[in-house]
């Protein structure tokens, strides 16, 4: 089974996917990709959009680095790299959300994730290319991050005294994954620490009656239920955490202390699974209130793309470190979900959104949200893992 899912991502990401973007995306006259690219392709808005560029800089080089060096990935990449450098920050360092095509500032998000992902999208680049500013600027960019999480004012986010205090599943998630990342390259005691302590403070999302990641709680761990946010429970997205934690899990510095927490995680991933599929129709939903009681999301019950290439991705990594075979029945019920629903044979890509039954419901194949990011890092991923378990090479654990 392993065999074939990696044999379907291989001809899927390099035959379909990436060609797509490769086609499409890249603007070879300022430099930069557009996203907003309809079902064949065309291009229905001009903006190019912070975080999308930068994972699709990560996806190019990730891909480059890991699977083969074509030259075309890197080229794109470096263009992309040169345009984000002379326009995609302010004067202050801050990201913005988008440009127009030239490069003008066009929007902010006041959140931190343009920056985040401008931030991978340099490592990865540094790793590709040599060079050893785009390091430097990455590491100066996650510090910088961390800050702004910190103190949201500094993004133009000043606390309004009847907002409570939250601590916010997506902002641990993002520090995790530039932690991971930075990592990786400088396995340093100070990455080691700010692992063990994202990991910790995701777990204190953790709902003890379901074993699921709720996404808002209070800074102390308290369970906000009297407000939607505070019931809000988004399945695609404590999937997503939960492999985030299993890789951060490998960097603790203490392995006998990281089993129980690695054998909780892999419950919370199975729970998050089971609470957020859809029986009558299959697949995950987008956001569920724990209570069942209406969530404010009007997208609610759609089933989008990115929820379920985290779980692909989720699926092979349990499988391939636990040999347990609950995760090879909840892969092929997720790949068999996925792969009749999302890709699109005659243009290739894949779709973004869909209805509860799986009906597209928008032809596009890129937005202000949707890029070169989710499906294709889910299926190199998967494809590495998979050879690397034929191979004997992948531990558990």
């Amino acid at each position: 089974m392993l065999t074939t899912y990696a044999e379907i991502y291989q001809r899927d990401l390099f035959e379909s996917v990436i060609p797509f973007w490769m086609r499409h995306s890249i603007d070879r006259e300022h430099g930069g990709f557009f996203t907003c690219l309809d079902r064949d392709g065309s291009i229905y808005d001009t903006r190019k959009y912070m975080w999308l560029n930068g994972r699709q800089v990560w996806t190019l080089c990730k891909l480059y680095n890991e699977a083969e060096p074509r030259q075309q990935w890197l080229d794109a990449a470096s263009r992309a790299v040169a345009f984000l450098r002379k326009h995609a920050r302010d004067e202050q360092g801050r990201c913005y959300f988008s440009l127009t095509r030239e490069g003008l500032p066009a929007a902010y998000q006041r959140k931190p994730y343009g920056a985040v992902f401008l931030a991978i999208g340099l490592h990865e680049y540094a790793k590709a290319s040599g060079d050893e500013t785009a390091r430097a600027e990455a590491v100066e960019l996650f510090h910088s991050i961390r800050r702004w999480i910190a103190e949201p004012a500094l993004l133009g986010r000043p606390a309004l005294a009847g907002a409570p205090a939250m601590s916010q599943l997506a902002e641990i998630m993002v520090v995790t994954s530039m932690a991971l990342e930075l990592a990786a390259a400088d396995p340093t005691p100070g990455y080691t620490a700010i692992l063990e302590d994202c990991v910790a403070k995701a777990l204190m999302h953790c709902d003890p009656n379901r074993e699921i990641l709720i996404e808002n709680v209070a800074p102390d761990g308290r369970f906000l239920t009297d407000t939607p946010e505070g019931r809000l429970f988004c399945p695609g997205h404590a999937v997503e955490v939960c492999w985030f934690l299993l890789h951060a899990l490998r960097h603790f510095s203490d392995p006998a202390a990281a089993a129980p927490i690695r054998a909780k995680v892999l419950r919370i991933l199975e729970n998050s699974l089971i609470f957020g599929w859809d029986e009558d129709h299959d697949g995950l939903f987008y956001f569920m209130d724990i209570q069942g009681r209406p969530p404010l999301q009007l997208e609610a019950n759609m089933k989008l793309w990115w929820p379920h290439t985290e779980a692909l991705y989720a699926l092979v990594h349990a499988y391939t470190t636990t040999r347990d075979a609950r995760w090879l029945r909840w892969l092929d019920r997720v790949h068999h979900y996925t792969y009749r629903t999302f890709p699109d044979p005659e243009y290739g890509e894949w779709y973004g959104y869909c209805d509860r039954q799986g009906k597209p419901t928008h032809s596009l194949k890129g937005n202000s949200y949707k890029g070169c990011f989710h499906v294709p890092r889910a299926l190199w991923m998967s494809i590495r893992e998979i050879q690397e378990f034929e191979h004997g090479d992948v531990s558990a654990g």
